[in-house]
């Protein structure tokens, strides 16, 4: 399981799971007949971003202000109280305002509500309301969009269209949709997913407003400096919003995990995929929510199978699909004693070269299999993630790493909970550490990291128990260890048949 230095996962690209069918269907209108809706992110509502961003900022420090001067003269229970009440303040303007946007904020609010259960209840509860309930656009523009990447009204492309969406999210938002199969001419219903307009120039409206970002995220990590975590942001939202890249990603990963026995990837129909629109098998199942109400056992299963899908996918598939969240699983829970999960959301996948794979299985062997403290100084120094020569000791080195490697350096059976998960954030972030001073983290790293911390966070969520080093060294490709659970023979038998 690889591992690095202090750094932010970035934000979620995911639309919820639970694709249900739609409300009532509107009227039938050609494009002919319908009114041009205005874009929702249009140069007059980027002006009035950039004030609700003004405001929001104004608001939440007023309120720590005002709870300052009131804190002066109380007692310790009052001045608990009272920074109670600022934080649900703080929670509900946040929130409220961050829900009404499109874009990189609100999508910085939707990593905040999974990513740490060491956040202010008030606000991670608040935040939550974001992973799935982004207001929706207008059915007319959807349709809009889809004729101008088209060419044609939305009557003319498929048989069946839902104007209301089954799910939002922070770019876009998916309908459902019956067309007819290209190459069997059979009914299939699709998840169309449509891009907002002007989503591209909100997002680089938010990103200019570098110290709000900073400023909300400092919220629930008071230590961490959010410089470079924006300055990645930027970078890498430019590559979700090309929906032709998600397109090509969500289809390498469906033809590599074709038959296999708990992992399922929707098929994308490139005749109705472009730039801003991605069409794609429907699938409908149990949502993250419906999950936690299962038996424990049916827990542990959905764990160690997202667990296998995360290192399955970067050990033989040498890829990333960068996005652990809740909303990106579809559970498939009609066999008690099994299950399957559809993975959605191919926005952001990183692809690793032959040496930085080796760079991740060489850091493995020696920090959980060998335990050479000495070998991994010499392997991270190489790799860029600590100054050579860096005043701290290789004991300090390995103090501060085992914390990642520790689900996995024993053979035990991990009992994850929300609060070890917690932790593990806490840990990354605590600036007062000294290999803090002297780390540094390459670019390979940002997406190992963003993967493990997410990971965790789910798996802490799900209270997922099992004895993932005898898990881990199934997919390790050094050690390409026996099958030690059901889902593991089962995974083992696919794999014979693809070899």
């Amino acid at each position: 399981m690889p591992t690095t230095m202090p750094s932010m996962p970035l934000p979620i690209n995911s639309y919820p799971p639970s694709c249900v069918p739609a409300g009532p269907r509107s009227s039938e209108q050609g494009p002919d007949h319908m009114p041009r809706p205005p874009s929702p992110l249009s140069s007059s509502r980027r002006l009035g971003r950039n004030a609700e961003i003004a405001r929001l900022g104004v608001k939440v420090g007023t309120n720590y202000a005002t709870t300052a001067a009131k804190k002066l003269f109380a007692s310790a229970q009052r001045k608990e109280a009272l920074d109670h009440s600022r934080e649900l303040k703080n929670a509900t303007e946040i929130a409220d305002r961050l829900g009404n946007m499109k874009g990189a904020l609100m999508k910085l609010g939707q990593m905040a509500s999974y990513l740490d259960h060491g956040l202010p209840e008030p606000l991670r509860l608040a935040l939550a309301e974001l992973q799935n309930n982004a207001p929706p656009m207008s059915g007319d523009l959807a349709r809009r969009v889809i004729e101008e990447e088209f060419g044609a009204p939305v009557s003319q492309l498929f048989v069946e269209w839902d104007d209301i969406p089954i799910a939002s999210a922070s770019i876009g938002q998916v309908h459902r949709a019956i067309i007819a199969d290209p190459t069997t001419s059979e009914h299939r219903a699709v998840a169309v997913k449509v891009q907002y307009p002007g989503v591209a120039e909100a997002i680089a409206a938010d990103l200019k407003n570098a110290d709000l970002l900073g400023a909300i995220l400092a919220f629930g990590f008071k230590a961490f400096e959010p410089e470079e975590m924006v300055a990645e942001i930027r970078e890498r939202l430019s590559e979700e919003l090309d929906y032709t890249r998600e397109a090509k990603n969500q289809q390498e990963f469906a033809d590599f995990y074709t038959g296999h026995p708990f992992v399922n990837v929707p098929r994308v129909h490139p005749h109705l995929s472009s730039a801003r629109v991605i069409t794609s098998d429907l699938v409908t199942g149990s949502s993250w929510a419906e999950l936690m109400q299962q038996p424990q056992d049916v827990r542990d299963r959905a764990a160690e199978a997202i667990f296998r899908y995360v290192f399955r996918s970067l050990y033989r598939f040498r890829a990333f699909n960068g996005d652990p969240h809740p909303g990106n699983y579809i559970f498939h829970l009609d066999d008690p004693k099994s299950i399957r999960i559809t993975f959605l959301d191919y926005g952001l996948v990183k692809h690793f070269s032959e040496e930085e794979m080796t760079v991740f299985k060489n850091m493995i062997s020696a920090a959980a299999i060998n335990h050479d403290g000495a070998a991994f100084r010499r392997i991270i120094e190489d790799a860029g993630l600590l100054k050579p020569d860096a005043p701290v000791t290789t004991d300090q080195i390995g103090d501060y790493f085992s914390q990642f490697y520790a689900p996995v350096r024993e053979s035990h059976v991990m009992h994850w909970t929300p609060e070890y998960s917690s932790s593990i954030v806490r840990h990354t972030f605590d600036r007062t550490s000294p290999i803090a001073n002297y780390a540094s983290v390459p670019r390979a790293f940002v997406f190992i990291q963003r993967i493990n911390l997410g990971l965790y966070a789910l798996l802490g969520e799900l209270r997922a128990n099992g004895n993932y080093r005898r898990i881990a060294e199934e997919l390790w490709p050094m050690v390409n260890a026996a099958p030690s659970t059901p889902l593991g023979q089962a995974e083992a038998a696919w794999l014979a048949s693809r070899d």
